[in-house]
């Protein structure tokens, strides 16, 4: 029996860290061929990574992978021109990739979209030519998560970029979303049928699942109560609610806690720059960006994992893939986000506290309660939360649901 082929296209691909890595991984797992279509890897620096350039590895393979890499502009100092540039530049250098692409037969076409939507253009083009079925994986819901990154007023503009989103939508066999609300959403914009629109939240990686020691890393935060945020540091995150939190609970006199920041991205500057002008230096770490495989020596010694979001409806209509990781890792959570997260957590799970988005005080007052829980109570806590994340989350399950629905 011939392999199934599957084309992949996704802006960000290996050795950036995103989840179509282990998707991929998935694929070959079940016998497929794979073949990727990509970007030139410099997310989130901005820069590109080390042996990588406009004419250097533009094809290789990984994991039994075929890579094929597009040109594209970095993002640089992430300034709005420079992901700007970024984002039209991939989906206008994917189209010269169109002839090669239609040599070859695929059995489907999956598309893992990110920002920008418009990255999955060529796949969408491919499969109308070749008559192949596409499957969109819809993470950062168009426009709605491009104006939670830059700031854009002009009416014309903004009906602009909603007609174009909109339209790849529209034009995609089936579509993966991460929600029940995300789901309606798309049902209203495109009309696709609702049985070819399945919810399947983003699975996180093994892993996750793991708990490291590192001796290191231990002794520098021992003796302390240890708050974790990993991940990108974007305006999406509303790393002001974090600030503000940590000040409030500096001003109630509690001096022990290290606020321990894993990630990087187009607003760590800015943050660095917040933290020092509230005089939160002496608490606050920046490890800067680590391989997954370091993410657990972190997890490991955390008190309490944080996130938050910008307030957008449309954001808080999906599961962030931070908050499925942080499940994964069995600790206590607490966030500032509105909609599907806060009943997961505070209701189904109850293996944190969810507060508003943007709410500061709520959040202080959400790490204080746990702050003053036993270590017992914070350990019920973890362990409802690995257990609900093996139970439903488990990243077997979810790929399984996943590869089902592409090949069904």
């Amino acid at each position: 029996m011939a392999k199934k082929k599957i084309l992949v296209v996704s802006q960000h691909f290996w050795p950036e860290s995103f989840r179509i890595n282990d998707i991929t991984d998935f694929f070959i797992e079940k016998g497929c061929d794979v073949d990727v279509l990509c970007g030139l890897p410099n997310y989130p620096t901005g820069f590109f990574f080390k042996g990588y350039s406009y004419f250097r590895r533009r094809k290789e393979s990984h994991n039994n992978v075929s890579i094929k890499r597009v040109f594209e502009i970095p993002r640089g100092n992430n300034t709005n021109i420079r992901i700007f540039l970024n984002y039209i530049s991939f989906p206008i250098a994917s189209l010269f990739h169109i002839p090669l692409l239609l040599t070859k037969k695929y059995n489907k076409i999956f598309l893992f979209q990110t920002s920008p939507v418009m990255m999955s253009f060529v796949g969408i083009i491919i499969g109308k030519i070749k008559k192949t079925e596409t499957t969109m994986y819809v993470l950062d819901l168009w426009p709605e998560n491009l104006y939670s990154v830059i700031n854009i007023n002009n009416p014309f503009f903004k009906k602009l970029i909603t007609k174009i989103s909109h339209w790849h939508y529209r034009h995609v066999d089936k579509l993966v979303v991460l929600s029940s609300t995300m789901k309606d959403h798309l049902t209203k914009i495109t009309k696709i049928p609702k049985e070819k629109i399945i919810i399947i939240p983003q699975a996180c990686e093994k892993i996750y699942e793991v708990e490291k020691f590192d001796k290191k890393i231990s002794n520098k935060f021992k003796h302390s109560f240890n708050i974790l945020y990993t991940g990108n540091i974007s305006p999406a995150q509303s790393f002001n609610t974090i600030i503000q939190a940590a000040k409030n609970l500096k001003n109630d006199g509690i001096n022990n806690i290290n606020w321990i920041i894993v990630g990087d991205g187009m607003s760590r500057n800015w943050l660095k720059n917040e933290v020092k002008k509230a005089n939160l230096n002496n608490i606050f770490y920046f490890e800067g960006q680590k391989p997954i495989n370091d993410i657990p020596k972190y997890t490991a010694i955390a008190d309490i994992l944080i996130g938050c979001l910008v307030k957008s409806n449309l954001l808080e209509a999906t599961i962030p893939a931070k908050v499925m990781s942080y499940l994964a890792a069995g600790k206590p959570i607490v966030l500032a986000m509105d909609g599907e997260v806060q009943k997961l957590i505070n209701n189904k799970i109850k293996c944190g506290l969810v507060g508003p988005t943007e709410d500061s005080l709520v959040m202080a007052k959400n790490i204080k309660t746990i702050y003053n829980l036993s270590l017992e109570k914070r350990k019920i806590m973890g362990t409802r939360a690995k257990n609900y994340h093996l139970k439903h989350f488990e990243r077997n399950i979810l790929l399984n649901r996943l590869f089902d629905f592409i090949f069904s």
